[in-house]
């Protein structure tokens, strides 16, 4: 298993999935379901369908805003900090890229961080230490202290 220093506490923070998708369109469907099937033998008491819907959103954006000069992957890991779940979602593109928009009501796109930050107790955003940008939500309470 492997595993990250948890922000909040200074803690081991244990890796329980990761995927690697190819920037596009299918690979959003595909995250849907590989979460669902890796997440559920963990049991955890958090809506999937939220994290899911969540999960669609960031990939999306990372297969729409992602850029490199060389072939790239989106990577998605999800990590247990104490009793909450945090998901990341790693691409090529530029941290300060990355914005909350308020779009007008006519407007196509622009609403996946407003929803990441209807659904999440918190979202983050920033360098990836794989290189590139990174986006993540937590949910708490996902599992029993």
């Amino acid at each position: 298993m492997t595993y990250t220093i948890d922000r909040h506490t200074g803690e081991d923070a244990p890796r329980l999935g990761a995927m690697i998708l190819q920037p596009e369109p299918g690979s959003v469907p595909r995250a849907r379901r590989w979460f669902r099937t890796f997440i559920a033998p963990y049991d955890p008491a958090c809506s999937v369908d939220d994290c899911v819907l969540m999960i669609s959103e960031l990939v999306t954006n990372a297969i729409r805003y992602g850029t490199s000069e060389r072939p790239w992957q989106v990577r998605v890991e999800w990590f247990r900090e104490g009793t909450a779940l945090r998901v990341e979602v790693h691409n090529p593109g530029f941290p300060a890229n990355v914005r909350l928009r308020h779009p007008d009501a006519d407007d196509a796109h622009g609403r996946g961080l407003l929803l990441v930050d209807s659904l999440a107790d918190s979202w983050h955003s920033g360098p990836s230490h794989f290189g590139g940008t990174v986006v993540s939500f937590v949910v708490a309470d996902t599992w029993p202290a």
